[in-house]
């Protein structure tokens, strides 16, 4: 699947550290299979990822990591229940067209699900709406409205929403700005001030 944005992966140390070593892995939507390649490289995890772009999969073959062309919209029938440890879903789940059920399966095959998901209620998108008049164009929202693959647009309020409507847990959440976790105003205020959340998921 396209990237929210594929520059500045700050998700990715953090999304490793949360990963147990010679896990089974799912990732979903893996672009260039960075993620998995530092799992399968550093913590002896095995597992794929599934991707829909050509030019992805073969960054992926060109790193050794084991991928197969698929469609997150078309769903994740052909994967048992809990048949992986981790399914990894990074900055991915506003690109799709039916999130609930994407989470809904991922939360069906794996014991713990990661996601990564951008944060539209940040204050400088909200301020560029308000005094501009027009869908904001930042740094780490680059896109015209017309180009931008986010058809979906989300709040941390809004995730939230989502998983308690569909009976899923959040085991964790991990806020950034600016790549880093170390805010004060990220940890208070996160839905304000998060440019980027990290949440792992789990059954209730």
């Amino acid at each position: 699947m396209i990237k929210w944005q594929d520059s500045a992966r700050a998700d990715i140390d953090i999304i490793t550290d949360l990963v147990k070593p010679g896990s089974l892995i799912l990732d979903l939507g893996c672009g260039n299979g960075e993620i998995l390649n530092k799992l399968i490289s550093e913590k002896k995890c095995r597992g794929h990822g599934v991707e829909l772009y050509h030019d992805a999969i073969v960054a992926c073959v060109e790193k050794g990591v084991p991928v197969i062309h698929g469609n997150l919209d078309d769903g994740l029938n052909d994967y048992e229940d809990h048949s992986f440890d981790y399914v990894i879903l990074s900055r991915t789940l506003q690109v799709v067209h039916k999130p609930h059920l994407l989470l809904r399966e991922m939360i069906r095959i794996g014991k713990i699900c990661i996601v990564s998901v951008p944060n539209f209620g940040h204050y400088k998108v909200r301020s560029y709406l308000f005094f501009r008049g027009r869908m904001p164009v930042t740094k780490e929202l680059p896109y015209q409205w017309y180009e931008t693959p986010n058809i979906h647009l989300l709040t941390i309020h809004d995730f939230y929403a989502l998983c308690k409507s569909e009976n899923i847990r959040i085991l964790k959440q991990i806020n950034l700005i600016r790549g880093s976790r170390k805010s004060y105003w990220a940890g208070l205020l996160p839905n304000l001030f998060a440019e980027q959340v990290i949440f792992t998921l789990g059954q209730t």
